[in-house]
């Protein structure tokens, strides 16, 4: 190197359009003289082009020379990605460093060389950055050492230099530091990140080749942002990541914050997680970890503040030993499935600054520790939906900083406690669903910002207090299902923003407040099972922001204010059980809102306003047993909303209206008992969900309309009308005998010629073919004789033949025989058995017969099967589905059942199938019919609950079965009361895979066709439209809940509800009692209430809260009936239709 250029001015740097090389030096570091160049500066482009010369000594810059090349480029360096050594004195030794594409390389003798995945390199503990571009990079020849000389630098064409100063310095202190961490925490995410999976890609942008600076990764945060540092934050919440815990995150000591709440984790929590030091947060709630909390958390954790394992599946005790981390601030625990276990008396004197204590649902039992109230930072307490017992601690009281109290669905005893008035910053205190006895304390109402009180379902008593008026900030009041009485005061609502108010079940007397609408807010008023009396008060119509209005079953008199039928926001008005009067006002046109207008058992007068068939929204209207007078508004065959249509027992004359067609959504309809004329419609047989049709006890006339056999109806009833002429096919079984008296000129047969058409005819014949009779009376006998000996020979052979043909002459086509068993039948046994008096059930899916047949073998006894005659593709009276839909009905039933062996599975003995697409199942016998025509049908006798735990019990092993047992798993996808069959024993046996679905080992199938029935879809459904196993766990519940409630899942009288959101209404109301079947008067209360709880399991919202079939078999094992009831007798109860 020339010396005439000092190392501490300047230094030379070679660029080949083919080569980037990088000079380092020695590891001593430069004087400080030598860093005062830093600049850079490229000749003019005509320069570089010239030939490299000598190295001469430069009074500002460092001249830059470029080798010849048949294209010449200038490499861009980015700032801070291109980093070098100065060199410390003119003798150093300089190395060549060669660039490669995703790597950097340093060749040097006194000079140690590291590369990194990420592309960096360490020169002597100095970071030096990728190089921006390398994919422009060709390989490089090996590496030449130069030597301090004065020879000319440009004496190789192809020997490249670089510069010897620093481009872009780098600190060495951060460097070093960077060098020993970030490499760590970064390849332990990776290492996690593998170990999971990610079905969403969140974790996609975690790669080194598409994002060069780990630290602006998504869902983490480093602790020096924008900068090489540790991992501190660490927010994976909700990602819909699975698999067990990553341990490779234990390595990462610098956390301080671990956030995989609600993801699909599993397995055993952990221990390495209590070794992190700087941990203040740990959230991993809302997942599937399972097991025992390890013991080391009660010891480890230094810095924990906030430790979360809610709503996820851990077992054994409840975990005590947490309450040792004093530092704790939030401790979650909530919703696991811990063993019953008790809180010591000293649980929470270590814990000075806890403010959240959530541990609802955790199965805690015995009393609630007196210490509680040494909490005094506690901000939020939740002991709700436990099996604590006792007293509620009077120590609450010192809870100065409590906002929260939620004691909620225990069994506790005795008195709200005195003194929560004078908690200055309670917000909320809830401790409905327990067994409070005695008066609520008048000081409750006094607490300056109480803006919600609940303490409904438990047994207060006593008069409300009059310090209720003086509540400053209450909006939110709930005190149904006690036994408080009195009057409320009147100036209550005057001096709080009332919004809600539910003083429903008690015995409350006297008016109604009139100042409730004080303040402008309130939306909902349910009073309703009081001793109420006089006048809904004017001011309660005027008030606009109503949206729900329950007052039935009181005393309540006078006409109701006329604004309130025109209420804008308003969507349920229910004045029923009453002693109403007046008309319903015009003004009902602006309910817009209005869903459900139940005003039944009243002494409403009047005609029915017009208006009210144009309500956009009304789904229900009930004016049952009034008076209302006149005709049917023509404006309610507009409605194409209306679902529910009762107005039985009224004066109402005139027709029915025109149009109803529209009623696309109507399942009942009951204009029973009053004074209609007129034909029925003929389009109420295109009603496609109606199932409730009662018409009875009107003066109507004409035919039974033949449209009204396509409906699918658990309630017929047109007797006590007019009607004549013959009744439809259908109708003309026994099985709707009853449907139809009461009309004495219908006939369920051709009905025979009026007496006046037989004596016309007469005449006819004697006038006009005597000479006829006589001359062919020999030939006429001889050919009715042959035809009736012709007819009754087709006809023995085969009557059902001819209508499972197409029609016409021809040879039948053969049929096609899958075995599935050992059969001693064949289809002509079957065919003939195929008729309307065999009957027994009848669906959107075809008909069900019952057929008994001969055995072949000697010996062998007459058999009974079911057949399933699918509709096929032209048949059916307007109940037939496509011919592709029914084919793939037969082919899903088929390949199911055929494979399936179980003892709670219906089987299935063979299947007929023809060319003409028409297709017979044939089933084993089920004598008493479905478990729902069992349960609901009205029948004699009431199912013990022992009969029923054991219907619950075997049908759900074979649910199981399907689930688990069966590969790949099968979806029933249509679980439901009436598709659970009873053998002679009352054995339940799982029925009808019409719409079953084989799930493909990758996961759930998409289906476009609707899965289940009304009243049994799980929610999801609606949003989703994707079935898996837990769609069947949530139908399975409601079939529990059927029979926990004996109510059906959808009917009237659960209102604007079905079963499941009824029965959580009624236990918030009523409690559990309130929801229990009372035809079993309470003789097996607690096993009914066990199962009551595991029927709310399976009808979670959230699919990931359900327990899977196997663990429903088991919890069914431990809830059975004790002591056990013997079986009931074999009794075939009389088949009833079936819903297939």
């Amino acid at each position: 190197m020339d010396p005439t250029c000092p190392c501490r001015r300047r230094r030379v740097l070679h660029l080949d359009p083919r080569e980037l090389v990088a000079l380092a030096v020695s590891t001593t570091w430069a004087p400080p003289r030598a860093r005062r160049s830093r600049v850079v500066h490229l000749g003019s482009p005509q320069a570089r082009r010239r030939q490299p010369r000598p190295l001469r000594a430069h009074r500002r810059h460092c001249v830059i020379h470029l080798g010849p090349c048949e294209r010449r480029r200038v490499v861009r360096l980015i700032p801070c990605e291109l980093a070098a050594v100065a060199a410390s004195s003119l003798a150093a030794v300089l190395r060549v460093v060669h660039l490669a594409p995703r790597e950097l390389a340093a060749s040097a003798s006194s000079l140690r060389s590291v590369p990194t995945p990420a592309g960096l390199v360490s020169f002597g503990g100095i970071d030096v950055l990728r190089v921006a571009a390398m994919e422009e990079l060709a390989c490089l020849p090996k590496a030449h050492t130069l030597h301090s000389h004065p020879t000319p630098l440009h004496t190789s064409p192809m020997t490249p230099l670089l510069l010897l100063r620093l481009l872009c310095l780098l600190p060495l202190a951060t460097a070093a530091a960077a060098a020993a961490t970030l490499p760590a925490d970064f390849a332990a995410l990776l290492a996690a990140k593998t170990n999971l999976s990610d079905p969403t890609s969140a974790l996609a942008a975690w790669d080194p080749h598409l994002s060069p600076s780990p630290c602006r990764w998504p869902h983490l945060l480093c602790s020096v942002p924008d900068a090489p540092a540790a991992v501190a934050s660490l927010l994976l919440s909700n990602l819909s990541l699975a698999g067990d815990f990553p341990s490779p995150l234990c390595s990462l000591r610098s956390l301080s914050e671990l956030d995989l709440s609600y993801n699909s984790l599993t397995g055993p929590l952990p221990p390495c997680l209590a070794e992190l030091p700087s941990l203040r947060r740990l959230d991993l709630s809302g997942n599937a970890f399972s097991g025992e909390v390890p013991a080391a958390y009660g010891t480890g954790f230094p810095s924990l503040a906030t430790l979360g394992f809610a709503g996820n599946e851990l077992s054994g005790a409840f975990p005590g030993h947490l309450l040792n981390v004093t530092t704790l601030e939030e401790l979650l625990l909530a919703y696991n499935p811990f063993a019953p276990s008790s809180l010591p008396p000293a649980s929470f004197s270590a814990l000075p600054r806890l403010r959240v204590l959530w541990l609802a649902g955790c199965g805690l039992v015995g009393e609630i520790p007196a210490s509680v109230g040494s909490l005094k930072s506690l901000v939020n307490l939740d002991l709700s939906t436990n099996n604590l017992t006792g007293e509620i601690p009077a120590t609450v009281r010192r809870l100065e900083n409590a906002v929260q109290i939620e004691l909620y669905s225990n069994h506790l005893t005795g008195r709200v406690p005195d003194g929560l008035g004078e908690l200055k910053r309670l917000r909320f205190f809830d401790a409905s669903m327990n067994r409070l006895t005695g008066e609520i304390p008048a000081d409750l109402f006094l607490a300056p910002r109480l803006e919600s009180l609940h303490i409904y379902q438990n047994d207060l008593s006593g008069r409300v207090p009059a310090t209720l008026a003086q509540a400053a900030a209450l909006a939110d009041l709930r005190l149904f299902s006690n036994r408080l009485a009195g009057e409320l005061p009147p100036e209550f609502g005057k001096n709080c923003p009332l919004e809600f108010l539910d003083l429903s079940d008690n015995r409350i007397s006297g008016r109604i407040p009139a100042a409730l609408c004080s303040a402008g807010k309130l939306e909902q008023v349910l009073i309703l099972n009081n001793e109420l009396v006089g006048p809904i008060p004017a001011a309660l119509g005027q008030c606009r922001t109503l949206t729900r209005v329950r007052l039935p079953n009181n005393q309540l008199s006078g006409a109701v204010p006329p604004d309130m039928w025109g209420l804008p926001h308003l969507y349920l008005l229910e004045l029923s059980g009453n002693r109403l009067s007046g008309t319903v006002g015009p003004a009902i046109a602006m309910a817009t809102n209005l869903s459900q207008l139940l005003i039944s058992d009243n002494r409403f007068t009047g005609s029915l306003p017009e208006q009210i068939g144009s309500l956009p929204a009304l789904f229900e209207l009930s004016a049952a047993n009034n008076m209302f007078s006149g005709p049917l508004p023509a404006s309610l065959a507009e409605a194409s909303t209306l679902g529910r249509l009762d107005l039985r027992n009224n004066s109402l004359s005139g027709e029915l209206p025109q149009g109803v067609r529209r009623w696309q959504k109507l399942t009942q309809l009951d204009l029973a008992d009053n004074h209609l004329t007129g034909a029925i419609p003929s389009e109420l047989g295109e009603l496609p969900v109606l199932n409730s049709l009662d018409l009875s006890s009107n003066e109507l006339t004409g035919d039974v309309p033949v449209q009204l056999e396509n409906l699918k109806l658990s309630l017929f009833n047109l007797s006590n009308n007019r009607l004549a002429g013959a009744l439809p096919p259908l109708f003309a079984g026994s099985m709707y005998r009853d449907s139809f008296v009461g009309n004495p000129a219908l006939c369920r047969g051709p009905c025979p010629p009026s007496s006046s058409q037989s004596r016309a005819s007469r005449r006819g014949l004697v006038g006009s073919v005597t000479s006829i009779l006589a001359v062919a009376g020999v030939v006429l006998l001889l050919g009715v004789a042959w035809f009736c000996y012709t007819y009754r020979s087709q006809h023995n052979h085969g009557r059902s033949t001819a209508e499972l043909s197409n029609g016409g002459g021809g040879s039948r086509p053969r049929w096609a025989l899958t075995s599935f068993h050992k059969i001693e039948f064949d289809e002509e046994d079957i065919l003939g058995c195929l008729e309307e008096d065999n009957v027994v059930g009848m669906g959107a899916a075809g008909k069900v017969y019952k057929a008994v047949v001969l055995g072949r073998g000697a010996g062998e006894d007459a058999i009974t099967v079911a057949v399933k005659k699918l509709w096929g593709g032209s048949g059916g009276k307007g109940k037939a589905i496509s011919a592709a839909a029914a084919k793939d009905s037969f082919d899903a039933e088929v390949a199911t059942l055929g494979r399936i062996r179980h003892k709670n599975i219906v089987r299935l003995w063979c299947c007929f199938r023809r060319r003409d697409d028409c297709r017979l199942l044939v089933y084993e016998f089920m004598p008493n019919g479905s478990l729902g025509d069992l349960l609901h049908g009205g029948g004699k006798g009431v199912l013990d609950w022992p009969a029923r735990h054991r219907i619950m019990a075997g049908a759900a092993e074979g649910l199981a079965y399907l689930h688990h047992d069966c590969v790949p798993p099968i979806v029933h996808r249509d679980v439901k009361s009436n598709n659970i069959l009873l053998d002679a024993d009352l054995g339940a046996k799982v029925a009808d895979f019409g719409v079953a679905r084989v799930i493909a080992s990758d996961g759930p199938s998409a289906v476009s066709a609707i899965a289940g029935s009304c009243g049994y879809i799980a929610p999801e459904y609606s949003y989703t439209l994707r079935v898996t196993e837990k769609s069947d766990v949530y139908s399975f519940g409601v079939v529990m809940l059927e029979l926990v409630t004996g109510k059906r899942p959808v009917a009237p009288e659960l209102g604007d509800k079905d079963l499941v959101r009824w029965v959580h209404g009624g236990i918030e109301r009523g409690g559990v009692d309130s929801v229990l079947d009372p035809r079993l008067a309470g003789k097996f209360r607690d096993d009914m209430v066990r199962a009551l709880h595991i029927a709310l399991l399976c009808t979670s919202s959230l699919p990931i809260n359900r327990p899977s079939m196997r663990a429903v078999v088991k919890l069914l094992a431990e809830a059975a009936p004790t002591p056990p009831s013997p079986p009931p007798p074999a009794k075939a109860a009389e088949q009833k239709p079936l819903d297939v």
